[in-house]
């Protein structure tokens, strides 16, 4: 994955933070003057590849094309890279299931951006850069449910409830709701919504931004029950192959967005809604 600098890499490994992790698994960052694109060794050169799963989905992305710069995460891509000094024709996307995106070995990409939350578990098996998004988790449920009904965490306990394998959505529901039955777990984001379309499921749980998504355009007939906070946080961070020394160049990009404010203009656009979902306690 992410590779800082090729042959000045030792004489940058105070600055690419080697081994000194925080405990969100990012590696401490580099100096943004020290990560331009002819120093960085990258997966194709002359190119920053970045991987997505697909289909990719709004709002992280429009059209399922992860090349039109739009979408937060299509625009999150493309500022990173001009951040790193790669114009948007040196931009290579390619595609990774999210479930294999955090297994051990060598990746095939430079980073990826696919609303990987970072877990400890995760970070002893790739890197993370800094957050770029915090997200809420939601509950959906057709209208017609029993589930749509709920106005708290405990009224959800004896509902079926949908997530994806893998996800942190899964985590937050077993943590925070403690449903009397197992949640109902499936391979793609695709089989979550089937499952609520279909009513194998009372509700199902994904991150806020998804939620406004799928009530919007994939399942109308849902509504955003409410949101609540996932155990510790949800926070999002490009993901790197382990021990990467791009990763602290990634992370200084990512500060940069953060600090100069466009990285909440980005959001902004795309995900301005959320703050509108009740709050389940």
């Amino acid at each position: 994955m992410l590779i800082c600098l090729p042959a000045l890499a030792i004489l940058l490994l105070a600055a690419c933070g080697e081994g000194n992790t925080t405990s969100s698994g990012a590696t401490e960052t580099a100096e943004l003057s020290d990560c331009t694109a002819d120093q960085l060794e990258t997966v194709q050169d002359g190119a920053l590849t970045i991987a997505t799963d697909d289909p990719a989905f709004p709002p992280y992305f429009v059209d399922d094309d992860p090349t039109n710069g739009k979408g937060f995460e299509s625009a999150v891509g493309y500022a990173i890279a001009e951040q790193l000094g790669f114009s948007p024709d040196q931009v290579e996307w390619v595609v990774e299931p999210f479930n294999s995106s955090y297994a051990p070995g060598p990746k095939d990409f430079d980073f990826d951006l696919n609303q990987i939350s970072i877990t400890e578990k995760r970070a002893e098996q790739v890197d993370f850069s800094s957050t770029y998004y915090t997200a809420g988790q939601a509950v959906v449920a057709l209208a017609d449910s029993p589930a749509a009904q709920a106005q708290s965490l405990d009224d959800l306990a004896s509902a079926t409830i949908g997530v994806q394998i893998g996800t942190t959505s899964l985590e937050a529901v077993e943590a925070e709701i403690a449903p009397s039955t197992e949640p109902q777990v499936f391979d793609t984001s695709n089989d979550v919504v089937t499952a609520l379309k279909q009513g194998q499921v009372d509700a199902v749980v994904v991150d806020l931004p998804t939620a406004f998504f799928l009530t919007a355009v994939q399942v109308p007939e849902g509504q955003i029950i409410g949101q609540f906070e996932a155990p510790g946080g949800d926070e999002w961070g490009a993901l790197l192959e382990k021990d990467s020394s791009l990763t602290a160049c990634v992370t200084a990009a990512v500060d940069e967005l953060r600090s100069s404010g466009e990285l909440e203009e980005i959001q902004d656009r795309w995900l301005s809604e959320g703050a509108d979902a009740p709050v389940l306690q």
